[in-house]
Order: structure tokens, then sequence, then C-alpha cells
């Protein structure tokens, strides 16, 4: 007999067949009073523990969790947002058995949704860069098995680490602050954008907003917008590090300093922030707690938070 017991080896101690073995470990289908006793008994002198993902293939719960992104971006799956979210996924599903793949969406999103719906390998869903109207028409068939990353779902209080840095700026005598947002068409873009908006409205100072994509070339595209169009620009807010390190390129490139000309701020605190020269004043992103918990509450669990605490870490660019 193996170390680690197999279907076979109960059914054959039990005395019935491997088929009716399976019905009783995995409370489906029909057996006797006696072959359930015999089975039972059996499996605990044995020490057999059924495998999750052969019990979930049994019970046609599904097998793996997907974590479906929305976007425009082909390359979406490489960004480090998504591979830091699937691997804290992963950890936390793997007390389950459950595997965790990754797919793309495109932005009309609702037919790959009702094909997601229907796959029965598919255990639950999490989904990251909708917008409102997609989480208000979901199929029924994800219903009780679909957690979402951002605004509606599971997110980060963006409000409150963009706000406090953005007061920052404003503390430090900066009066001509440019944001660089998210895309138009992401629910989580709107937050930032109007904590921005009120904050300038409520100091008088001008709005000057240009549209990102939370990518290093689009900072750098967006960064020589900010300086052609306001030149007098003396900080550019922006929502993702890796953008923000886009803009630090263009400045070095054109001379600008940082802080001393223009002041930079990001948003995620990810390793390279502490890193770049200068040193990235930004806002924490608790990315890993927020992907673990969506996982969680896509099986079935009732997340304990729904909005997660950011707050600004300071360094030389700011």
């Amino acid at each position: 007999m193996s170390s680690s017991p197999v279907l076979a080896e109960v059914a054959r101690l039990a005395g019935v067949s491997a088929a009716t073995a399976s019905r009783v470990l995995s409370g489906r289908g029909p057996a006797s009073a006696d072959s359930r006793a015999a089975v039972l008994r059996a499996a605990a002198d044995l020490g057999y523990v059924p495998h999750p993902v052969a019990s979930r293939l049994a019970r046609g719960t599904g097998t793996r969790l997907l974590f479906a992104v929305r976007d425009r971006r082909t390359d979406i799956l490489s960004d480090p947002f998504v591979t830091r979210a699937a691997t804290a996924m992963a950890a936390a599903t793997d007390p389950d058995g459950l595997g965790v793949c990754l797919r793309r969406l495109p932005l009309d999103a609702a037919a790959e949704l009702d094909r997601i719906a229907a796959d029965r390998s598919v255990a639950a869903v999490v989904l990251a860069g909708h917008d409102g109207d997609l989480l208000d028409h979901l199929p029924t068939g994800l219903r009780g098995r679909f957690a979402a990353i951002g605004a509606g779902g599971l997110d980060v209080d963006s409000t409150a680490g963009i706000g406090a840095l953005l007061r920052h700026l404003h503390t430090t005598g900066r009066r001509r602050i440019a944001l660089i947002g998210g895309p138009p068409w992401l629910a989580a873009a709107r937050a930032p954008l109007h904590t921005y908006t009120g904050l300038m409205r409520e100091a008088g100072l001008p709005i000057r907003v240009v549209p990102g994509d939370f990518t290093t070339a689009r900072g750098r595209t967006a960064a020589r917008t900010v300086l052609r169009r306001w030149p007098d620009t003396d900080a550019i807010a922006t929502v993702s590090d890796a953008t923000a390190l886009g803009v630090l390129q263009t400045l070095a490139e054109t001379g600008v300093r940082v802080p001393h000309d223009v002041a930079v701020t990001g948003f995620d605190d990810v390793p390279f922030a502490a890193c770049a020269v200068p040193a990235l004043s930004t806002a924490t992103h608790p990315v890993e707690l927020i992907a673990a918990a969506a996982a969680q509450a896509a099986l079935g669990a009732a997340p304990r938070d729904r909005l997660f605490p950011s707050r600004p870490v300071l360094r030389a660019t700011a």
C-alpha cells in the first residue's frame, strides 16, 4: 500500500467498486447504507483524503479561479499590478486545491463573460478593469462566484492616498499642479480624478489633466504634453508609479530639475519607487491584500473590508 492512499485502495478494502467509493466520498450519487459505512470505515482506516481538484471535478464546481483583466492593452497581463495580484490569488486559493489562470478581456466584454459563465471548469471569477455598466449586467451564471477589484468591488482608498500627496504638494508651495490620470473608460480612474479636481477647485488652482494608461511609455509622452501645454507647471501628480517613472525620464531628458523645478508623485509604492533617481514620492497600494480578499470573496467568503487604506510615502521627488 502506498504512503498516500488512492481511491482504488479504499474501494478494495471496503469491498465495493471504485465508482461506488467515489460516489460515497464525493457525496454525489446513490449508495446503500452498508456500502456507505464500509467506504467511510475504509477511508478512515487508510487515512484517505480526497484530492480537492478531484472532488471539485466530481461535484462539477470548477477547478480554477479565473482572473480576468479588461483592458485595451494587449500586454496588460504582464503589467506589475496583474502579476502581483495573480500571485496573491494563487497563494490564497492553494489550500482549496484551485489553480489560477489569467485572461485579458476586450472593453466590450459581455460576450466573453457569457462564455466564461458557461465554462464548468471555472469555479469563480475575479474581474479587474471594469466599468459600472459591466458590473450591472453580469451573466446570471456568475452570481455568487464573482468578485471585482476596483470601483464597485474591493478597492484601494486612492482618494486618501492621492489626496494626501496633492495636499503635500500644495503645502510645500506648488500652485500649478498637473495630473496624469487613468484611462477614461476605467471606473477606478474616476476617484483620483474627482479628488484632484475637487482639491484644485477648493484651492482656487488651475485644473490640468492628461489621461494616462499606467505605463512608463505613456508617462513619458504625457509629461511632454504637460510641458508643452502648460510650461509653468511646477508639479505633476500621477496615478501609478510606472507612469511617474516615465515622467521622471522625460523631465531628465529636457533638463527639468526634480523636485526643484517640478515635483513628481506616483501611486502604488512598487519596489522600484525607492530606487528611482531621485527616489519617488508615492502612496501605498496593498495589491496583494486586495487580490487575496477578492479571490476569497469570489469563492463565497464575505470580505471583512471592501476599501483598503493608502498612505503617502514621501521621498525625494516631492
